[in-house]
């Protein structure tokens, strides 16, 4: 048989099944065949295919065994993956962080209602590829405005009350000294202080004044009275405005108040607390006996020291309500270890405004009296020692022995509280006693006679 042209593919191929059509021999001379290519896997009948599987894709192979211990059969990728899943790998531009979108939302309204304003906000958060912010210039350090004084504020009651109050340096004709604080009360130069502080001036000596502007006078002594530890010095063309005076009835328990004084010389100090107590019996002052200084004292846990004496107590509206004149100092510390230890104690405004008055019209201040002594070392009320004549007491029928209990019905505990709760008052007044006699109560009324003092 002649060979084929070469190039020519007919050896290879098969028509009808591999066979002619009269079931003859192969046309290439080959063996007879059941009419399936050889390239086909079997031989014979065809292997039934799974009727579960199913293609992922067109053209993936059948699988010729899925034993049930191994995972579920993943087929490859097709040829094209690569280019359909590329788009799932595509680099996705940053998302704007919502804190971001809300300032820049924020920043274009403010912007907006601003009108020839500018608004603008900055956050850095992460910087996600953009462009580094530019450094800001630091704020100004230590060149921001003065704050402003609130209005009833400590300062603001220092500022209004400072350049009222003056420092006393007394210096004595027997060579003795004092230093203490006073206020202005007045437009003509009168200043408030006490009795004490200027004591040593009284039969001859120097009294110099500083105001809170540094200025220095020489004051003159217009009048004391050792009753109430009170005195008036006076300053012709005194540079320093007047203070305003409270009502210290009104003050309560548990208010805030301001001291101002010199303590220990340190002019223009400015100390803070509240009321602690009212009423409180108090005796000051340098005299012994009757004239001894006693007041119903306002209690204050504010700072007062050596120096304070004679310095305002003032409320948070800059009202003065009392005169600081004393602190209460530990049982046996020694002299040069007092000082402050929260219980100061000031003249009540009403009785000093009272005895200022007085002794700016007079130099002489009174007090009012019962016309009695009574025993100061007895405990359990005020128990009289002696009775002057044609006084009120012996006018009321009272006598040596009898222990005043109570008046105006409050209660009397002690000599003290007696002469303090009768210097509340004003000579003239009259007052409601209650006394034992022999274990027997009784009461009676009389009219308070006066004493210069």
């Amino acid at each position: 048989m002649p060979l084929r042209t070469p190039g020519s593919d007919a050896a290879y191929r098969q028509t009808n099944g591999g066979r002619p059509s009269n079931g003859g021999p192969l046309t290439n001379g080959g063996p007879p065949t059941n009419g399936r290519s050889t390239t086909q896997r079997s031989f014979g009948q065809p292997e039934p295919q799974d009727p579960r599987f199913k293609p992922l894709y067109p053209g993936q192979a059948w699988p010729t065994e899925q034993p049930q211990y191994r995972p579920t059969y993943v087929p490859p990728p097709p040829a094209d993956w690569h280019v359909q899943q590329a788009r799932s790998y595509t680099a996705e531009p940053p998302k704007v962080n919502r804190i971001v979108a809300i300032a820049g939302l924020i920043a274009l309204i403010i912007g907006v209602i601003a009108g020839a304003g500018a608004a603008t906000a900055v956050v850095a958060l992460g910087n996600r590829g953009s462009a580094p912010i530019a450094d800001q210039p630091n704020p100004p350090v230590g060149t921001g405005t003065d704050p402003k004084i609130r209005t009833g504020s400590v300062s603001a009651v220092a500022a209004t009350l400072l350049p009222s109050v003056v420092q006393l340096k007394v210096d004595g004709s027997d060579n003795s000294e004092a230093t203490g604080s006073g206020f202005v009360i007045d437009n003509v130069g009168h200043i408030l202080t006490n009795n004490h502080v200027v004591a040593a001036a009284a039969n001859g000596g120097s009294i110099q004044v500083s105001t809170n502007g540094n200025k220095t006078a020489t004051a003159r002594l217009v009048g004391r009275s050792p009753a109430y530890d009170l005195a008036v010095v006076q300053v012709v063309g005194l540079d320093a405005p007047s203070v305003q005076f409270g009502q210290s009835d009104q003050a309560v328990v548990g208010q805030d108040v301001v001291a101002i004084g010199s303590p220990l010389g340190l002019a223009g100090t400015v100390t803070s607390g509240i009321i602690s107590a009212k009423n409180r019996p108090v005796t000051t002052g340098d005299d012994t006996g009757q004239a001894s200084s006693y007041i119903s004292a306002l209690q204050t846990d504010a700072a007062i020291n050596p120096g304070n004496s004679g310095g305002p107590l003032v409320d948070m509206n800059a009202r003065v309500i009392g005169v600081n004149s004393a602190i209460a100092t530990v049982p046996g510390s020694g002299e040069g270890q007092s000082g402050s230890i929260g219980l100061g104690f000031a003249i009540p405004i009403d009785q000093a405004r009272r005895t200022a008055q007085q002794l700016i019209a007079n130099g002489k201040a009174s007090y009012p009296v019962i016309g009695a002594s009574v025993d100061m070392s007895f405990e359990g009320g005020g128990r009289v020692s002696a009775v002057t004549a044609n006084s009120p007491a012996a006018r009321a029928g009272l006598r040596v022995g009898d222990v005043i209990t109570a008046i105006n019905n409050e209660p009397v505990d002690s000599a003290e509280v007696l002469i303090v709760a009768i210097r509340t008052h004003q000579p003239g007044e009259s007052v409601l006693l209650a006394y034992e006699r022999g274990g027997r109560s009784r009461t009676v009324n009389l009219k308070l006679a006066q004493q210069i003092g």
